[in-house]
Order: structure tokens, then sequence, then C-alpha cells
């Protein structure tokens, strides 16, 4: 059996159906076994509205918790979106989301170090969809991503966040981190100048990551 085509053909009359119905999308519920586990999946593909309602049953609480870790992972669901990775660094940040099934990336840092590094670590990591651009933030002019990751310091984000809320698509997703837990009113403060709603914030030694979707 052909998995990928057997969920290709799935995905494909799923959204079919909804069409059809003229429905928005899908509401799944979530227990943490393998049946709703993998329709919701399923239904995420089709790229139409998901809400994921968790419905725990009689059962272990490791598949209650393992229920809620499906559920975050379909909300942050790379698969098939454009990603761009600003400030790459090393390049690992498009790494793992092209490994999360990303299929168009560009990997930018103005730094030379950075753009050899990053090249080097794309080919031994046998990447093919990924572009690594030794540049700015001038460097996304006329370019569009489904999905923003931004790991750098508090000023160079503020000071290019008009360019990223530009190049971002409709109901993309925008993740920063690289700053301090006081700096996230500043940097709130910027991206609701640009239409972008804070939706989720994770924190580790004061150290902070922030999601915005617009």
């Amino acid at each position: 059996m052909n998995a990928e085509r057997v969920s290709e053909h799935i995905v494909s009359w799923l959204k079919n159906y909804a069409i059809n119905a003229k429905v928005n999308g899908f509401v799944i519920g979530i227990s943490g076994g393998i049946d709703s586990a993998v329709t919701s999946k399923l239904c995420a593909k089709t790229g139409l509205k998901l809400i994921c309602v968790e419905m725990p049953i009689h059962q272990a609480e490791s598949q209650v918790s393992r229920a809620l870790e499906h559920i975050n992972n379909l909300k942050n669901d790379f698969n098939n979106k454009s990603v761009l990775d600003m400030g790459c660094g090393t390049g690992v940040l498009a790494i793992l989301a092209e490994m999360k099934g990303a299929n168009s990336l560009d990997a930018i840092d103005y730094d030379n170090w950075c753009y050899l590094n990053s090249l080097e670590n794309v080919e031994r990591n046998n990447c093919k969809n990924i572009t690594v651009v030794e540049g700015d933030a001038s460097a996304l002019k006329n370019k569009h991503y489904d999905i923003i990751i931004a790991n750098i310091n508090r000023n160079i984000l503020l000071n290019d966040m008009t360019a990223y809320a530009k190049c971002l698509n409709t109901n993309g997703v925008l993740f920063l981190s690289g700053f301090y837990n006081d700096d996230i009113p500043i940097i709130e403060e910027e991206c609701n100048k640009h239409g972008l709603k804070h939706v989720e914030t994770l924190e580790k030694n004061h150290w902070v990551a922030l999601k915005f979707v617009n």
C-alpha cells in the first residue's frame, strides 16, 4: 500500500465533502487514541478550519496528556507550509521545519559565517527545500510565507517587524524569540500595530518565545 497516495486521496475527499456541504471545516474530539489522532491530522491537511476538543474517556493519564500534545502539534503544523527562518544562525530551525513537513523554506542571516555554516548544515542533513540567503530584512521584498521564525534580539525584531508583517500570508503564524520576559510588552505593542495577535507564550529562565497570528 502506498500510504502517501492513500493519505492524499482521503484529504482530497474530506476537502471536497466539506466544500460541497458548505461548511468551513471540521470539529474533532481528541481522546489520545490513534483513531482521533489520524482523523484530526488528515482534516488538518485539508487546509480548512479545524477545531480540536479534548474529550478524555476512561483511560490512563498518559493518554490524556498525549491528547493535549497532539492538539498542540496540530496548532503548529508545518506540513506543506512556506517558512522563513530569519536570523537563521546555523540553520537549525529551518532544518527542523523541513523535517516537520515544510516544503519551501528560506534561511536568512546577514553574518557570513552563519550563511556558510547554514549551507553546510543544510547539505549535511540532506535538506532539499531550503534556500540559504546572506542578507537582512531587505531580502524579504516580494516574499510571502505561511510561517515566520525569528530568533533575534529585541531591537532587530522591532526594527524589522514591518517587513515580517508584509510578507506573512493571511492566517499566517509568526514565532519570535531571543529576548527577555521584560521585553514582551514592547514586542506585543509593535506586533499589534501590524494586526498581529499574541496567542501563546513560552518561558524558561526569563527567556521567552512568543507566537502571533494575523
